[in-house]
């Protein structure tokens, strides 16, 4: 037997249990009734029989009514501690339950599968039924054997009449529910006070009363109110119903109805429409070879019906800032999954042709699918997430792995590499006209040039922006030096001499002391500039300024032609570099200041600022549920006006305001009922705050541990310091 058949089964027992004890509780009322009235001969007899079967059935239905989900709720929390409280759950809509209580739910509803609850009917009142009918017993024989009783004076005291009732009933009621056209929904009619409805739904009463009253209204929690008018001999008044709602029936002229608490009525939101993405299935897609098209599919789903469904294409061409965008909104045709249920279940299907598009290398296509319900006068729209179909350049230029920000943009001056090529194959073409002298002098600005192009691009490596010392040789220089000594030495000495002099030239006032020491010290360059290239590109970029050092050696030498290979090698790396359209500034962490060692354990709080001005103290003073709860827990009346505003202040916040509501006039109307107060405190307990961390007392030990703690001092006392 499933969960839900044993709990119908517990509820069914508990009905039938309560329905058996109210006929026994009646049947002695009547059985005296009866006898008193076949003194008067047995026609009336039959007739207080005929009527007392009426009365009892009634009293009888009426408490199997009582018992409804939220009884067996409470029954079976009081009866379960392993429900944990949460029996209620297992009655509500699992699709209105947030995840937490969805989790909840499913424990209670396995504890439940491997452990079913025995019963929950309320017990047999042995001893007050037994009283019940001797005592019932008792005066039937003594009604049966007095003498000279007459009919009037029998069941005077006894049956009650009109004229002395104290409560007006509710013989006949309907609410007739027309939910809005859209929906498409039958309208229906409920012979109950209580009914869940459609959002927007239009609800009509029709109450017939006993005795009838001058007139009736229904006055709702938000203080509105709707009037009743007679027709015939029924009561009718109409109210759509945009949000739930508690109201209670106001009668004039008349007693008040015997159900006089707050009745409730729920509105079902109209949920915006479900989608799925079916095809693609990633967010990000690249464009493989030969790809002419693009093949999309969803799923749209609503409770009442859709009505329409759009997919936006966009188009991105371009890089970097020079980004352009064709945007363009194709409405879709659905096909019918669910042909029991037109229009509320469908799929949709779309080949995106790609070369109609324009789409070209390194563009991106964007999709995103909206689908609309029915719903009126506004409709709900829920759009998918975006999808992606990139066709990758032809270099790429993301490197793999790497984190951090990016920054599309890239030096001017990387590109000055080609004109020292031109240059020096200038030079090299001019070098049988020129002299020694005016040789060596041209190529050393070439180099000059070369090392000011190396120091740019060594403050992207973090390197220094000058230096005074010579640049190490390479293999190939080292040979080039071997090869004429004489020669290299000549152009070591004129080249230390020209650099000296022209250090001294470029100081731009004697005795400046911040361009002495940018000139001669040991400046370095901005220490972050290390971290915008990636690994990759870095290496690339070492690369390319180590075929500069051995290009600025041999042009200081006076070799050009030697150089020039160094020169197209520099040139190649640059150019790779290049390419790399993106530069990652990496993040930079949490870097703590360093610990004082002075200071510690110094006692010093100087500079120390107060760490409790950090803590912020908890705050219950927002909550009205805590007073109401702590009224509750002292058995004493909590101010509930009070606490009824706070709930209507927070309404939209509240999980079950409505719920809340119905429970304080309960008690407001009944301070006495025990029920009344344990519903409200099961409705309160989510609402508690939190309570603030404190340090907990030690508990005080009972005579053996203080016994114990005792024996401890004592032999701590006595101890010589030998271990034992």
């Amino acid at each position: 037997m499933t969960v839900d058949a044993r709990l119908h089964a517990l509820g069914r027992n508990a009905r039938l249990r309560r329905g058996a004890i109210a006929l026994l509780f009646g049947a002695p009322v009547a059985l005296v009734a009866i006898v008193l009235a076949a003194r008067a001969g047995w026609p009336f007899a039959v007739a207080v029989f005929l009527f007392a079967c009426g009365v009892i059935g009634f009293l009888a239905r009426r408490a199997m009514r009582s018992i409804d989900e939220a009884w067996i709720a409470r029954r079976l929390d009081a009866a379960e501690p392993r429900l944990e409280d949460s029996a209620d759950l297992l009655f509500g809509d699992a699709t209105r339950l947030s995840p937490l209580q969805q989790l909840q739910r499913d424990r209670v509803w396995r504890r439940l599968e491997s452990n079913p609850v025995a019963d929950i009917a309320p017990a047999w009142p042995v001893r007050s039924l037994a009283l019940a009918w001797a005592i019932a017993l008792l005066a039937a024989a003594a009604a049966w054997l007095a003498p000279g009783a007459t009919l009037g004076e029998s069941m005077s005291p006894t049956l009650p009449t009109n004229a002395n009732a104290q409560a007006t009933k509710i013989d006949r009621t309907r609410l007739d529910i027309a939910a809005p056209a859209y929906t498409r929904l039958a309208a229906n009619a409920e012979s109950t006070l209580e009914a869940h409805v459609p959002e927007g739904s239009r609800v009509a009463w029709h109450l017939h009363f006993v005795p009838q009253p001058n007139a009736a209204a229904l006055t709702f929690h938000d203080g509105s109110r709707t009037e009743l008018a007679l027709r015939g001999d029924e009561w009718v008044g109409e109210r759509t119903l945009a949000t739930s709602a508690l109201y209670r029936i106001v009668l004039e002229g008349a007693p008040p109805v015997e159900d006089d608490r707050l009745h409730r009525l729920d509105v079902i939101a109209d949920r915006p429409p479900d989608v799925r993405v079916i095809q693609p299935e990633k967010s990000l897609t690249l464009l493989a070879d030969g790809q002419r098209d693009w093949d999309l599919a969803f799923e749209a789903s609503d409770d009442y019906g859709i009505a329409a469904a759009s997919l936006t294409i966009t188009l991105a061409q371009g890089t970097g800032e020079n980004i352009a965008f064709k945007e363009q909104t194709l409405a879709l045709a659905g096909e019918e999954l669910d042909p029991a249920n037109a229009g509320r279940h469908q799929r949709y299907r779309h080949r995106l042709d790609l070369g109609a598009l324009g789409i070209a290398r390194g563009d991106d296509v964007i999709v995103r699918l909206a689908v609309s319900d029915n719903r009126q006068p506004q409709a709900n729209t829920t759009k998918s997430a975006s999808f992606i179909l990139r066709w990758p350049p032809e270099e790429a230029s993301d490197s793999v792995g790497m984190e951090g920000i990016v920054e599309k943009t890239m030096p001017a001056y990387f590109r000055s590499q080609r004109q020292i090529i031109i240059d020096t194959e200038a030079l090299i073409a001019e070098e049988p006209k020129l002299g020694d002298d005016a040789m060596l002098a041209r190529s050393d600005g070439i180099g000059v040039d070369q090392k000011i192009l190396r120091l740019r691009y060594g403050q992207f490596l973090g390197e220094e922006s000058e230096t005074r010392s010579a640049p190490a040789a390479t293999a190939e220089g080292d040979k080039a030096k071997n090869k004429d000594d004489a020669d290299a030495g000549r152009a070591d000495a004129l080249t230390k001499r020209e650099v000296e002099h022209k250090h001294f030239l470029d100081v731009e006032k004697f005795g400046d002391a911040g361009a002495v020491t940018a000139e001669y010290g040991h400046m370095h360059d901005v220490a972050e500039a290390a971290t915008l290239l990636d690994p990759e590109t870095k290496a690339i970029l070492k690369s390319a300024l180590g075929e500069m050092w051995d290009a600025e050696l041999h042009l200081r030498q006076g070799r050009p032609a030697e150089a020039l290979p160094f020169e197209n090698r520099a040139l190649v790396y640059i150019k790779q570099v290049q390419q790399s359209s993106r530069i990652y500034l990496a993040r930079v962490g949490l870097e703590l200041p360093a610990v004082d060692e002075g200071r510690r354990l110094s006692g010093d709080r100087k500079g120390v600022t107060d760490r409790d001005s950090a803590l912020a103290p908890a705050d219950t003073n927002d909550s009205g549920a805590l007073s109401v709860w702590q009224a509750l827990d002292a058995h004493t009346m909590p101010d509930l006006d009070a606490f009824d505003r706070w709930v209507h202040a927070h309404e939209s916040t509240t999980n079950d305001a409505l719920g809340l509501l119905a429970a304080t006039d309960r008690l407001r109307r009944d301070p006495a009922c025990d029920d009344c107060r344990r519903q409200l405190r099961s409705l309160l307990w989510p609402l508690l705050p939190q309570p603030a961390t404190a340090v907990q007392p030690r508990a005080t030990p009972d005579p053996v541990g203080r016994a114990y703690l005792d024996a401890l001092r004592a032999d701590a006392n006595n101890s010589d310091g030998v271990a034992r």
